[in-house]
């Protein structure tokens, strides 16, 4: 994790402050499971105390409104119990560890909308024998993030929504491999938002939505070009999480942003959670996801769905970047669109070899069906989990021009930055501009029809139709890995029909 130092913003250089008190004591990863959870309960305090104040003041008497909501706990966002509220928290010397546990249970308890997103992490656990957390940390812990009122009339919701998403963007930077996995850079999202183009009353789906972040950039994007008008009817957000820690993470999110989800736990490939009343997938308007990229799922999990979404192909166990690609088409309605972020080979791969080669047959069906409306290059460096460059991949069912494909080439439209790259919002602009106008423009950006893809058998690939300074086209040692994977997979499967058939001609070896 970076070393502790002082941030631009107010907001953010506190949380920093409560995130270097436990350095040390416990692993950076898990940073985010003990200061994340304290934070959303000093929110949920800070609002409770607000709305009970406001209570008082139109009954004349706290103690009145302190009955009521009692009594009553539908007059409240969030029912907080007595010994949850921060000041008894923060008034604890002895037993921090259980009595912060025992806490946030009661909240759990008496919110059920709370149960399994504030109540997942034991601060009294032991690993060992010995405290994961000890009290002294987290009272040093529990006093910084005392220091600041984070109630209705202290912080908007999009600041304290920013102020959280960046410490979940300063755990993503040191965390290794798997931090990356859940957390999509916040302007990346807001690109795929700007891109999606939310309207009013659509329902937009995540079936890998991690933290919630595109997601909730969706929401932003909507706010962006409407407003808060009443009269705009306002876009419906789902999303599936597999990781239980991940899916908390994603409903405090969306509760401190004050944004309304309905966020699902689960396998989505295995068990998808939004079905209708028949079993089938539900559909909607808009899909957006980063998935983890080229998951090596079993070939039964395709052979053997229920929800008939691979009809275009079985991608290779190597790479389930076409899997999901395929459920997220199958999670669309007929006048739907989706946007996914994948690396780069996922356009590319097999194109150009000799023989079947099974993305590039699933890539032909897109492509043939006039599926592909556009493909966008990122720079390198952008994701916490990887330096590859990625892709953002569109399919509509309503393609703006029918028979053509947008690509564009974004690969040089960053700013250095530490530890990553990041995109500007200048090129946001830029890059959001170039695919809403369905704009060419030199080294950037180039329309072609489908039938130039099929000549190059189905490379999508927009580095090798849009060149820059004419640098070659160079197949990057993942999608090589991956190809070899699937040639071994071929072999394998080559050999056992061979014994097969050797085995009923009487040779046995």
């Amino acid at each position: 994790m970076a070393k502790c130092k002082k941030e631009n913003s107010t907001l953010e250089a506190w949380l920093w402050e409560a995130a270097c008190k436990i350095r040390g004591e416990i692993d950076a990863p898990k940073y985010k499971d003990y200061i994340l959870p304290i934070i959303f309960i000093k929110r949920l305090s800070d609002v409770f105390d607000n709305e009970l104040d406001k209570l008082a003041e139109e009954y004349g008497d706290k103690a009145i409104a302190d009955q009521l909501v009692n009594d009553d706990h539908s007059l409240v966002r969030f029912y907080i119990p007595e010994a949850a509220r921060w000041q008894n928290i923060a008034s604890k010397n002895a037993g921090l560890g259980e009595s912060l546990t025992d806490a946030v249970r009661s909240i759990a308890r008496e919110n059920p909308k709370l149960s399994g997103v504030v109540d997942v992490v034991d601060f009294n656990a032991t690993t060992a024998g010995q405290r994961i957390i000890s009290d002294d940390r987290l009272r040093a812990l529990i006093d910084v993030l005392g220091s600041k009122s984070l109630g209705l009339n202290d912080v908007e919701s999009d600041i304290l929504g920013d102020a959280y998403e960046y410490l979940l963007r300063k755990f993503s930077e040191g965390s290794g491999q798997s931090a990356g996995e859940f957390f999509t850079p916040s302007e990346v999202a807001m690109l795929m938002a700007n891109i999606i183009d939310p309207e009013p009353g659509e329902s937009f789906y995540d079936p890998t939505c991690g933290t919630g972040g595109l997601l909730i950039k969706s929401i932003l994007r909507f706010r962006e070009k409407y407003g808060d008008d009443p009269a705009v009817e306002p876009i419906r957000v789902f999303g599936q999480e597999i990781s239980h820690t991940t899916f908390a993470m994603a409903k405090m999110n969306a509760f401190i942003h004050d944004m309304e989800a309905d966020i699902a736990l689960g396998d989505t490939m295995k068990r998808p959670a939004f079905l209708n009343s028949d079993g089938s997938l539900r559909k909607f308007k808009k899909v957006m996801a980063n998935p983890m990229w080229n998951q090596d799922f079993e070939q039964s999990t395709y052979e053997k769905d229920a929800y008939n979404r691979f009809g275009m192909g079985f991608p290779p166990s190597s790479s389930a970047d076409w899997g999901w690609i395929q459920h997220m088409f199958s999670s669309l309605k007929d006048d739907g669109k989706m946007a996914v972020v994948l690396d780069t080979g996922a356009v590319a791969r097999g194109s150009g070899s000799q023989g079947s080669n099974r993305e590039r047959d699933i890539r032909k069906e897109f492509v043939d069906r006039d599926l592909v409306e556009a493909v966008i290059l990122l720079p390198e460096n952008l994701f916490y989990n990887t330096t590859a460059p990625g892709i953002i991949l569109i399919i509509s069912k309503a393609k703006k021009k029918a028979k053509e494909i947008l690509l564009i080439n974004a690969s040089k439209l960053f700013e250095k930055g530490r530890p990553k790259n990041f995109l500007p919002e200048e090129s946001i602009r830029h890059i959001s501009n170039l695919y809403l106008g369905w704009r060419e423009e030199e080294e950037i950006s180039k329309v072609i029809a489908n039938d130039t893809v099929v000549k190059n058998d189905y490379n999508l690939s927009p580095s090798k139709y849009v060149a820059q300074d004419g640098a070659d086209e160079v197949l990057p040692l993942e999608d090589a890995y991956i190809m070899l994977k699937e040639a071994e997979e071929k072999r394998r499967f080559a050999d056992s029909q061979l014994k097969m058939i050797l085995g009923g001609l009487g040779f046995h070896g």
